[in-house]
Order: structure tokens, then C-alpha cells, then sequence
């Protein structure tokens, strides 16, 4: 049995392990590699043959482990899609995003440059829909054979709605042995989202480390410090709070906790907008799947009803309500996609507050070297939007307590969960070089064996 690493080797984006057993190819998660210049054109070219590829494997929806997955069957993968019932409808919302933003960057170059066409998009929403119909419904915690020698079990792990850790039980030669990929690793007490399942007994994993060498600050709860931003920026003075959130998973989270607040009368009412037509579906798919919420927000329906709906609480559908948004004067927290500013709604509301003394900018994730919100936390005093430079006069801070990601604490709970007896050795993915060296010198200092795989590297099992 061989593993091969081909993406998140050494960097975060771009998750996709093969593993080629005795007659038979798995490939674990498909993801877009953001960290390529132009990923539309580079990200088509695969590394092995997707037609020789039997059955894929998918972690959880967000793109950078779904995202490439429209490619791989354009170009030859006959396979199935097995993941659990909320990645496979979060994924194809996802994926029709995708394709929305492809078309949008085309006819945007094409406009810059006079009529000369960028990247043409890397798939289209008929790949999508054939992609849709490969996805195969695995519940949690049940067992799924393959076929006569390979079995997969998917553990819930957070992050995400429907989100799993894939264990794989493979027979070969008369020998069994169990491998497990974590996918990204959720963190504890994180609204809507259950927390981690402790992963069974293994011979060998593959964790993410995202988070290896950072933890998650805990001077203030998530509550507190919504509180005192939504306090200072719209009820001590008349302003307005404007809080860029992915449209899935951050965007559900974020509205919880704020329903919480309010309906406890924590603070005065305060006209709240979501302006995200994704985000509008994505929630939806929250509803159907009500049963994998965590037993927190169980109790709120029982006690109160509908966790993401609430007075005073308005989903923004089409462009005309978004204007008006933006036109609306009494004070409003704002949350609209996408959460690193690099398109969407949110830079409308950007364009018309961004030199409005009276506005709060709340960044709730992490945003990518280079795009605009990460030039906004660096403190760049002009930014250009709409072909205008314009001066920063809002205020702009950030909180770390919606990651989504589990930190340095909880990678390491995952790990020392397992016997070290039985586990040959972690390979580490999906981190910045920096927080995998951080993680593995310290998964090292406990006594288990790591790796820190290249990109292309394989390793015999």
C-alpha cells in the first residue's frame, strides 16, 4: 500500500492524498490549490491519471478540499463520491460558487484588457451537476465497504457542518490495517457544530496543523467580545458594524451567537442584515440537518425556536435589498461574504464605509497574504476599490474566537489520543511550514514518530 501527498504538502490549500492499494486507487479530498498564481489555468493538470482513480473520498465541503473535484471528473474519473449527506449539499453549493466566480474573473479581464479573454474557468455548472451525481450519502460512525477489502468509517470532527476524519480499514496480503485522515479538526464548545470525536485505534495518520504552534487566545468568550464591539460601534455611538464572514459555517455561527445575545436582551435590539445569497442556501442546509447540531443549539429550538432567525434579524436576497443596505441610516451590524474581501457584496459595503469614521470593520477569519483584508489588518492607510483609492478611516480589528480550526492544543489532543504502541507514524499536511515544524517538534517530544511530507513525496505502508 502507497501514500502519496500531492496537495496541502507543506502549505494549507490544495488537500488531495492518493492511496493505490493492490488493484485499486482512493483519492482522499480534491481540493483547489489557492497558493498557484493563476489556479484556475495550473490546477487542471493532474498528477496521475483520473480515469485510473476508483472512488473518492471527501473530508468536508469548504473548496480547498472540494473544489477541484468538477475537474477530476471532466477529465476522466468514472468513480464515486463518498462523503456524509451535508458535505455532499453544502459542496454543491460550493461548487456552483465556484463556477459563478470562474465566469465573473473572466468577464472582468476581459473588460481590463480590451476584449482579450483571461483564464477560460476551470469547470462549468454542467461538471458541477455531473459531479453532484457521483456523491454517495455516508452516515456517521457505520462502517462502508468498498469492496471485499477496504472498509471507510467517517467520525465527526467540527469545522463544519457534516465535516469528518476518514479512517480507512485495509485488508492486503492478510494484513489489516487502519489509516486515518482528519481532514481539518474542529475546536471545542464552537457554536451550532458538535465537538471532535476522538478518532478509533490506528496504524498511521494523517493530520492537518493548521493551528500547529498557535493557540486560540481566551482572555474574552466569543459573547464578551461581540458584546463590547457591537456595544462600541453601534449603541455608544450611531455607527455601523461590519463583520466580513464566509457565507458557509462562519456566517451560521456568527448569527447564533448573536441571536443568543439579543434574545437574552444582553444588549438593546440592533437591526442586523446578512448579505450573502450563499450564505441564504447554506443555512437551509443547516435546518435539514438540525440532528447533527450540538445539543446547545438543540436546547435554543426548544426553548426559543429557530436558531438563525430572530428580530430585528433581515436575510438580504437579491441586488435591490443590498443597495438599500447600504442606504440604510440608523445603526446596523452588516455581515456579508466574502470573509478576505476579495468579492462579493462585502465590497460594496466596503467602497460606501470604508472612509465612514463611524464604521467598525470585524474581521472573524483568516485572510491570505495579499488580498485585501489582509491589507486592511496590516494597517494600509489607502486601499483601491472600484478603480478609486480610498483612505481608511474605519476602524478595523479582528478576533480569532470563530476560527473554525482547531488549535496547537487540540492537534495535540488528537494525536496523543492514539497508542503509541500501535501508531507507526503522523505524516503532517495542510499548515504553513512554520506551524508544522512547531507541531511535529512537539508531537516528537511525546514520543510518537512524524513526518513532514514534500509534495509528490510517497511513503509505503
Amino acid at each position: 500500500m502507497k501514500l502519496t501527498v500531492w496537495g496541502a504538502a507543506q502549505q494549507v490549500t490544495g488537500s488531495m492524498h492518493l492511496l493505490q492499494i493492490t488493484g485499486y486507487t482512493i483519492l482522499i479530498d480534491c481540493g483547489l490549490d489557492y497558493e498557484k498564481g493563476t489556479y484556475q489555468e495550473e490546477n487542471q493538470y493532474f498528477p496521475f491519471n483520473p480515469a485510473e482513480v476508483d472512488v473518492v473520498i471527501l473530508t468536508h465541503a469548504h473548496i480547498d478540499h472540494s473544489g477541484n473535484l468538477p475537474t477530476l471528473v471532466r477529465m476522466g474519473f468514472e468513480g464515486q463520491i463518498l462523503c456524509t449527506a451535508p458535505t455532499a449539499d453544502l459542496s454543491e453549493l460550493l461548487l456552483l460558487d465556484s463556477v459563478n466566480i470562474f465566469l465573473s474573473k473572466l468577464h472582468k479581464n476581459a473588460r481590463s484588457k480590451r476584449g482579450r479573454q483571461g483564464p477560460k474557468p476551470l469547470y462549468l455548472q454542467k461538471d458541477v451537476m455531473e459531479t453532484v451525481d457521483r456523491f454517495v450519502s455516508i452516515s456517521f460512525h457505520k462502517p462502508f465497504k468498498i469492496n471485499g477489502s477496504i472498509a471507510v468509517t467517517f467520525i465527526p470532527v467540527g469545522h463544519l457542518l457534516g465535516a469528518a476524519a476518514v479512517v480507512l480499514s485495509v485488508t492486503e496480503n492478510g494484513r489489516t490495517q487502519e489509516i486515518g485522515f482528519t481532514g481539518d479538526i474542529g475546536r471545542k464548545g464552537y457554536p451550532v457544530l458538535i465537538d471532535p470525536h476522538p478518532l478509533p485505534p490506528l496504524d498511521y495518520l494523517v493530520c492537518e496543523s493548521t493551528y500547529g504552534g498557535r493557540f486560540h487566545s481566551k482572555e474574552a468568550t466569543l459573547q464578551e467580545t461581540l458584546i463590547k464591539t457591537i456595544n462600541e460601534s453601534c449603541i455608544k455611538s450611531p455607527g455601523r458594524l461590519i463583520i466580513p464572514a464566509f457565507s458557509i459555517g462562519r456566517t451560521q455561527a456568527l448569527v447564533f451567537a448573536l441571536n443568543q445575545i439579543f434574545s437574552k436582551g444582553l444588549l438593546p435590539p440592533v437591526q442586523i442584515f446578512v448579505d450573502s445569497p450563499l450564505a441564504n442556501y447554506a443555512t437551509d442546509v443547516y435546518r435539514k440537518y438540525h440532528n447533527l447540531v450540538n445539543e446547545e443549539a438543540k436546547e435554543f429550538y426548544q426553548l426559543k425556536g429557530d436558531e438563525f432567525e430572530f428580530d430585528n434579524l433581515t436575510y438580504v436576497h437579491d441586488k435591490k435589498e443590498s443597495i438599500s443596505v447600504s442606504n440604510y441610516l440608523e445603526p446596523c451590524i452588516i455581515i456579508s461574504s466574502a470573509g478576505m474581501l476579495e468579492g462579493g457584496r462585502i465590497q460594496d459595503h466596503l467602497y460606501h464605509n470604508i472612509q465612514n469614521y463611524y464604521c467598525t470593520i470585524l474581521f472573524i477569519g483568516y485572510c491570505a497574504k495579499g488580498t485585501l483584508g489582509d491589507r486592511l489588518l496590516r494597517g494600509d492607510p489607502i486601499v483601491r476599490l472600484r478603480n478609486r483609492d480610498l483612505m481608511v478611516y474605519a476602524s478595523i480589528k479582528k478576533t480569532d474566537l470563530l476560527s473554525g480550526h482547531g488549535d496547537h492544543f487540540d492537534l495535540m489532543n488528537t494525536v496523543t489520543h492514539q497508542d503509541k504502541q500501535r501508531l507507526k507514524k503522523i505524516f503532517l499536511v495542510h499548515g504553513e511550514l512554520k506551524s508544522m515544524n512547531a507541531l511535529a517538534s512537539a508531537i516528537a517530544d511525546v514520543g510518537y514518530e512524524v513526518g513532514i511530507p514534500a509534495k509528490g513525496e510517497s511513503i509505503e505502508l
